[in-house]
């Protein structure tokens, strides 16, 4: 009986991150489970008021990452120097939450912030769980290593710094945490143990996302919401939108655009694309609502939380195969699953849905009904906890 009350009782629980990424989502989930003993991030309290937590829980070290992204957002900064910068950022980081990092049962740092805080977690007792939102490091300093090269671009793409950080990290942590199977093959084929890597893929914001308007019936809308670099496949979907048959077709590419795609744009086609910029998440709504597909073809990534708003929104998907999308939808009914570096796969998948509107449909249907199964990140809340009580107390979880 002891051990069974154990596993129903709050843990104290620390976060930190650089910036926001699916980590207040996080947080808000173990506050409502009186879990959340406090979050670190590297973003100014300005910023993260919107993330509705209480002052008092959230503590910021905004000094290096905030200039960085002012300055890159309205200068062109070197990418050398930017790397420079990102490591300052993270080893800073790193350092000022660990001279204030309290006794907790488990400690939470996204992968790169970890290496210093993790340690002292693990001195003051507790837990250290390294959550890597992409593949592994050194997997994917390989693969957008040799995306760069064949466009054309022999830069180093990942800082050998940081990747030395980030196996550390690996190495420390009494768990690994990743959002999608893609992410973990990655670590397995990097020879990481399968028992210390646990997936658990990301929810959605189902008060944010949600159908507000359709697609028009006179034109085929296509969506693309992300970086728009070599990373995410751009130039891929550029060359298979302009095989698309279809008499009135656009392409929306929402996002900021890197010093490498807007060297290799003159190469590609971009007749009825049209090239947004950021946009707020209110306006993401809208357009993703009246959009008849979101492609991302990305060459790697751990789980675009883009995809799961686009289905909360009614819009199919057309994802690659390293977008961790085959831990959300099934290919065939919410959307389709495609092959990296292939033009021809999206074209024929878009020409799909262009030639059938009642697949169209179906496919809408079939996405907000399957993000609705999910239900927003509260299954994500509780797979987490389920996990912190595990490692804190095995036997009183396997009990329990």
């Amino acid at each position: 009986m002891a051990e069974q009350e154990s596993s129903c009782q709050p843990l104290d629980v620390v976060l930190a991150v650089s910036g926001v990424f699916h980590h207040f989502d996080l947080a808000r989930e173990l506050r409502e489970r009186s879990s959340l003993k406090a979050i670190y991030s590297t973003f100014p309290w300005q910023r993260l008021v919107r993330e509705r937590l209480p002052r008092n829980l959230v503590h910021t070290f905004p000094w290096i990452h905030t200039p960085l992204m002012v300055a890159e957002r309205h200068l062109r900064i070197p990418a050398g120097l930017s790397r420079a910068i990102s490591w300052q950022v993270a080893v800073t980081f790193d350092t000022w939450v660990t001279r204030h990092l309290p006794a907790c049962d488990v400690y939470v740092a996204l992968s790169g912030a970890g290496v210093f805080s993790g340690r002292r977690a693990q001195s003051l007792g507790a837990k250290y769980v390294c959550d890597r939102g992409s593949s592994h490091i050194r997997y994917q300093n390989a693969i957008v290593g040799e995306e760069y090269r064949r466009w054309g671009f022999h830069q180093t793409v990942v800082d050998p710094r940081m990747i030395a950080r980030e196996e550390a990290e690996y190495a420390q942590a009494d768990a690994i945490t990743v959002p999608s199977e893609f992410s973990r093959r990655s670590f397995l084929e990097m020879g990481v143990p399968a028992e210390k890597l646990h997936k658990i893929p990301y929810g959605v914001r189902l008060d944010r996302f949600r159908p507000v308007s359709e697609p028009p019936n006179d034109r085929f809308e296509v969506l693309f919401v992300g970086q728009v670099s070599l990373r995410k496949g751009v130039p891929y979907l550029l060359q298979a939108f302009a095989q698309l048959k279809h008499p009135n077709k656009r392409l929306r590419i929402v996002g900021g655009l890197t010093r490498e795609i807007r060297r290799t744009l003159p190469q590609l086609p971009q007749d009825n694309v049209e090239f947004l910029g950021h946009l707020p998440q209110d306006h993401l709504v809208a357009i993703m609502s009246t959009s008849h597909v979101l492609v991302l073809p990305s060459i790697e990534e751990g789980l675009a939380l883009v995809q799961a708003q686009a289905m909360a929104c009614g819009c199919p998907l057309v994802s690659s195969t390293n977008t961790g999308a085959e831990d959300l939808f099934t290919d065939g009914v919410e959307g389709f699953l495609v092959p990296i570096r292939s033009p021809e796969a999206i074209a024929a998948r878009l020409q799909q849905l262009a030639d059938a509107p009642a697949l169209q449909q179906r496919m809408s249907e079939a996405a907000i009904a399957r993000v609705r199964h999910i239900g927003g990140w509260t299954a994500y809340g509780e797979a987490w906890l389920g996990l912190l009580r595990q490692l804190v107390s095995p036997l009183a979880s396997t009990i329990g």
